[in-house]
């Protein structure tokens, strides 16, 4: 039987598999959390697994957007118009 671990503030440890003619542990559950949580913490009353995290937290984890290759380009091609037009180094 698979199983999904939660420590003493029911924040999720991590999951492992037992026999199935074990007891399932007292900080753990044969409940599943849902895919595309960030910080996973478990309501046994419900029975459910819910994100605990933070917006800003979730958002701190999201990769910067890069510039693309175009902008990069632009930006060039900007300094090279402003190196020519004061004949000279654009610093």
């Amino acid at each position: 039987m698979h199983i999904f671990l939660y420590d003493e503030n029911f924040m999720y440890l991590g999951e492992d598999v037992i026999s199935d003619y074990e007891e399932i542990p007292k900080n753990a559950t044969d409940v599943r959390p849902q895919e595309g949580l960030y910080l996973p913490e478990y309501d046994e009353k419900k029975r459910v697994w819910f994100e605990s995290a933070s917006k800003e937290y979730i958002e701190s984890l999201q990769p910067k957007p890069q510039p693309s290759k175009i902008d990069l380009m632009e930006k060039q091609v900007a300094e090279l118009y402003y190196l020519f037009a004061l004949g000279g180094d654009p610093s």
